[in-house]
């Protein structure tokens, strides 16, 4: 019996009704920017499986490394422990991260990275003597699925049928170059009447919200009103962080640097999972004490994995590389060569680029998950691409190591889907 007809006895797929959406893909190889399925077709992923596998699909340099230490250490608890590759990664990850970032906590994914910083941010003015219960967070963002990290999202075609058990939290639009002065004018509403502990903010990209891009100015204005009234500013980088806006995070493109950091993704190069985050000194001497309870009272059995952590180190290295750098500007420059092709088509209603992220929004009217942009999805994987539209809006993040052929290819095929529809 093949893959996909084994995979419906007992599987329970992500984002998937089952009901609407039987069927699967097996998928039995995967080498740089090429998925394999058990037929032997071929997709160019054209999405680095969610923006993980950045350096291409079982990269040698890190997969040879992990192999090397999975000989030496495997798994160790991380509570009362602590091991070289973890030590290692910590001091590597300082260097590049924004320059008031001085401490680094582990965890297992973009969720519960943005939850322990959820936590840092309530704790932070509950071990000084303040109840502050509110969090202020954008329109249209998304957070992951963990009972915070849903708290701070906002679209409920996700997080529905639990709003009702959510943190409390006010919204605020997106800096757009234009709205700044009255985002700061219902910020100061908001404070006015609620006691708010943290904000929670993709910097510059809402990728769940269709690669929504937003103003660096205008959330520069934001972070600095926020700062002023002893706010926690939390990044939530798991989609932006490591390369894909043209530096090596998104917060460096702001003045006003984040107290709290959200890291996951290609934080392993999609090797493995793990998640990190990281916050600054001052944040951390809110939690040490001579009191037990004022310590953060999170762990999870896979913290700081040293294979995950050996992951990670060969994904920095790779990511610091001439080669790898130069891939970043060559990719950005093809985004934004076939960004002046595509938006002259009438069917293209927009065009938005931040480094590597490319989107394009349709001049149709789509469901998020509706027949229309299925027949979408089925055209891209039937001509031999892995792309997945939000609604009405098609993006690329392809890993750094696609070749121009891959490029131009993912691009004519883009450009044939508008077409069909």
């Amino acid at each position: 019996m093949k893959l996909n007809q084994r995979d419906k006895s007992h599987i329970w797929h992500p984002l998937t009704q089952h009901k609407l959406h039987p069927e699967t893909i097996a998928i039995t190889k995967a080498k740089g920017c090429i998925l394999t399925d058990e037929d032997g077709n071929e997709y160019i992923d054209a999405i680095a499986s969610w923006y993980t596998s950045m350096y291409g699909h079982c990269n040698n340099y890190i997969t040879n490394r992990v192999a090397t230490q999975m000989q030496q250490l495997d798994q160790i608890v991380f509570s009362g422990f602590t091991h070289e590759p973890a030590i290692k990664l910590s001091e590597e990850l300082i260097k590049i991260l924004p320059e008031n970032q001085n401490k680094i906590f582990f965890s297992d994914n973009g969720s519960t990275a943005v939850e322990i910083g959820i936590k840092m941010a309530l704790q932070y003015h509950f071990n000084q003597g303040e109840k502050r219960n509110t969090l202020i967070a954008f329109e249209d963002g998304f957070h992951g699925d963990t009972f915070g990290a849903m708290s701070v999202s906002s679209l409920s075609v996700y997080n529905g049928p639990f709003e009702d058990f959510f943190i409390d939290v006010k919204r605020i639009p997106v800096p757009n170059g234009k709205n700044h002065l009255d985002i700061i004018n219902r910020l100061e509403t908001i404070i006015s009447k609620n006691k708010i502990a943290g904000f929670v903010y993709e910097p510059l990209v809402q990728g769940a919200a269709a690669m929504k891009m937003h103003n660096a100015q205008g959330l520069n204005q934001i972070l600095q009103f926020c700062k002023t009234h002893h706010i926690i500013t939390i990044a939530d980088e798991v989609m932006t962080g490591f390369g894909k806006t043209g530096k090596h995070f998104a917060s460096l493109h702001l003045d006003t640097k984040p107290d709290v950091m959200c890291l996951s993704k290609a934080l392993t190069g999609g090797l493995m999972p793990m998640a990190i985050t990281t916050c600054t000194q001052n944040i951390y001497n809110a939690f040490y004490s001579d009191n037990m309870g004022k310590g953060l009272f999170h762990a999870h059995t896979y913290s700081a994995n040293p294979l995950a952590c050996t992951a990670a180190l060969a994904s920095l290295e790779l990511l610091q590389s001439t080669e790898i750098q130069n891939n970043i500007k060559r990719v950005i420059a093809s985004h934004q060569k076939f960004g002046n092709h595509i938006k002259q088509h009438p069917k293209v209603k927009s065009i938005r680029q931040t480094g590597v992220i490319f989107a394009l929004d349709l001049n149709i009217e789509m469901e998020r998950y509706g027949n229309l942009r299925d027949k979408l999805l089925n055209f891209f994987m039937t001509s031999g691409i892995f792309l997945r539209p939000l609604g009405s809006t098609i993006y690329i993040q392809s890993a750094y190591v696609i070749t121009d052929k891959q490029l131009e290819k993912i691009y004519k095929v883009i450009e044939n889907a508008l077409n069909i529809i």
